[in-house]
């Protein structure tokens, strides 16, 4: 026996609910004829009789009460697989892994996009992953996670998009007591300031695009930084010098870490110096949810552009 058509189970089921062939059929919109025809067909595919034809009507056989509980649970089940598969394929359903460097997560876009996509998405199963740019490169092309924040990214990005969210300036971090900072009035400072300053940076690794940036302002300031220490991570990087063992560069962002021993003075003069903030993408295969990901990242910039916050505030 071949499978049987999904249509003429919902015609029988019509049929057996309305119990009169007229109704079932205006029920379904069709022709009584092409309808009792069709009845007829699923009767023979099966061989046997589902109904008993009365003058007034149709009452189901003994084979026909066996077959509607089951045609029910066959409809349902197909009816919510259905559904199913076009809400993976709204971006309502399945699962996104996200990724986001230490600095990234640090300002508040990046846990508003996150918000923004929870609400719009619920049953989209989220994880988390943070790393370097570099690594988290990696692990995108290598499917392991689905969309990532990250600042400038460097090395093989051949089939991934880089779509800039927001540029924010960076800031300089000086300990308590720093000279820079003992006129309470003062707040900016000229980057060529800095010349003869002992400078604590997050390592290369950790963010290049951010380190490199860094470099080159600095140079095009004309002078090269004397880069005493490096620190893993950003918050390390502003307990160095919270101790004192230097000032650092860093997004304008961080300025929400508040450290008693940390002040923070804007740059003047420093054409060049800002930290992009982007949402990194495969440029195929994307789910539907990672699609509703970036329509909501989106969003997010646009309004966060529309609101006229200054970057990193």
């Amino acid at each position: 026996m071949s499978a049987i058509d999904l249509r003429l189970l919902r015609y029988f089921i019509a049929v057996a609910e309305e119990g009169h062939l007229t109704k079932a059929a205006q029920r379904i919109g069709i022709q009584q004829p092409p309808l009792s025809q069709q009845i007829r067909a699923l009767e023979t595919e099966l061989g046997v009789t589902l109904f008993k034809r009365l003058p007034r009507g149709m009452e189901l056989t003994e084979s026909g009460q066996a077959l509607l509980a089951d045609a029910r649970t066959i409809l349902a089940q197909v009816d919510s697989t259905v559904a199913g598969v076009r809400r993976i394929a709204r971006g309502e359903l399945g699962r996104i892994a996200v990724g986001f460097t230490e600095s990234a997560s640090l300002h508040p876009f990046v846990p508003t996009v996150i918000r923004a996509f929870r609400d719009a998405a619920p049953d989209v199963a989220l994880t988390v992953e943070e790393s370097s740019t570099t690594d988290l490169v990696q692990l995108m092309s290598r499917n392991r996670i689905d969309v990532a924040f990250i600042r400038s990214p460097v090395g093989d990005v051949s089939d991934i998009t880089i779509e800039t969210m927001m540029v924010e300036e960076m800031i300089v971090a000086l300990p308590a007591g720093h000279p820079l900072v003992r006129n309470k009035r003062r707040k900016s400072v000229p980057l060529a300031a800095l010349a003869e300053e002992v400078f604590v940076l997050n390592r290369r690794p950790s963010g290049p695009g951010l380190y490199d940036t860094i470099i080159a302002a600095c140079r095009a300031a004309g002078f090269s930084p004397h880069v005493e220490q490096e620190a893993r991570k950003n918050l390390s990087t502003l307990s160095l010098v919270a101790a004192g063992l230097g000032i650092s560069i860093i997004p304008a962002s961080m300025r929400h870490v508040e450290l008693e021993s940390v002040n923070y003075l804007s740059i003047d003069d420093a054409p060049g110096l800002a930290a992009p903030l982007h949402l990194a993408y495969r440029d195929s295969g994307q789910s539907g949810a990672v699609k509703r990901f970036i329509v909501e990242a989106r969003k997010c910039a646009k309004a966060s552009r529309g609101a006229g916050r200054p970057p990193g505030k």
